[in-house]
């Protein structure tokens, strides 16, 4: 593969970056560390991988979007969104710990390359299409994350004791509301992308509407998020309650796309 260097160079840059970010975090000054100049170091990697995906992505004005092109574009939009969320949120700790995934996504294309056309003749559409369905995977990978790390900071917690790479994560509170923050615009994306899909599938895919199960376990998905935001706004839902929600509605969205491409890419060897 002509590319492989600048496989190599993009992954060993996001790891190199990774190993500084974390010792930093240890002892304590990553938050200071990431709003100075080498918080801006992160652009170099993400935009070699940018580059990579690019060329990966679109081949002969077609959209290559399988299962390993599409772990590698969510990975590189939610560090995307890491980035930029820096400027406004604490949220140093967050980063360094997708960084490591980041490098994995980078590379992944190079070590499993394969083509899965989603279509030949991508109208605006189209690309408005998975443009929004991409990002909502992506802020919903980063909810995921953040419910994850919410769990495991709450049982520490019960424990009086906090390792060293837990105590640079913003608090709890903190935390929460920057989840249904994220969780509220991944749902408005997710919403305009089952909304496109079913209105516009013609012009879309170039073929009917179909309920099938990728569309089941979107609007399951869906479900989940919409009573999740209602039971927040409402009831007053946070803490476990929240972090079990959210891990549902991700576990069904994952399935959604990534799930069925698994099945027919790596199962049937379709």
């Amino acid at each position: 593969m002509s590319n492989l260097p600048l496989y190599l160079i993009t992954f060993c840059a996001y790891g190199v970056l990774a190993a500084f970010f974390w010792r930093a975090q240890m002892r304590g000054n990553m938050e200071a560390l990431n709003r100075g100049a080498m918080g801006h170091a992160i652009l170099v990697p993400l935009m070699l991988h940018g580059f990579l995906l690019y060329q990966n992505l679109l081949v002969d004005d077609a959209l290559n979007l399988g299962l390993v092109s599409a772990l590698s574009l969510i990975l590189w939009l939610t560090m995307l969104v890491y980035w930029l969320a820096r400027f406004f949120y604490p949220l140093a700790g967050l980063q360094t710990l997708v960084l490591p995934l980041a490098a994995v996504g980078a590379v992944l294309p190079a070590l499993f390359p394969s083509v899965h056309m989603l279509s030949q003749h991508a109208s605006w559409a189209f690309n408005a299409h998975v443009s929004m369905a991409m990002l909502a995977y992506s802020l919903f990978t980063i909810a995921a994350l953040h419910a994850g790390l919410m769990s495991l900071v709450e049982k520490r917690l019960h424990h009086a004791t906090l390792p060293p790479l837990l105590r640079a994560v913003p608090p709890l509170l903190t935390m929460e509301i920057l989840l249904f923050r994220i969780i509220g615009a991944g749902f408005i994306l997710l919403t305009l992308t089952l909304i496109s899909g079913m209105v516009f599938s013609e012009q879309i895919f170039g073929k009917p509407w179909r309920f099938n199960h990728m569309v089941v376990l979107g609007f399951i998905s869906w479900c989940v998020f919409a009573g999740l935001l209602l039971g927040h706004r409402f009831y007053g839902w946070r803490g476990r309650t929240a972090v079990r929600w959210t891990m549902s509605g991700f576990v069904f969205l994952l399935l959604a796309y990534l799930g069925t491409q698994f099945v027919l890419e790596i199962l049937l060897h379709r």
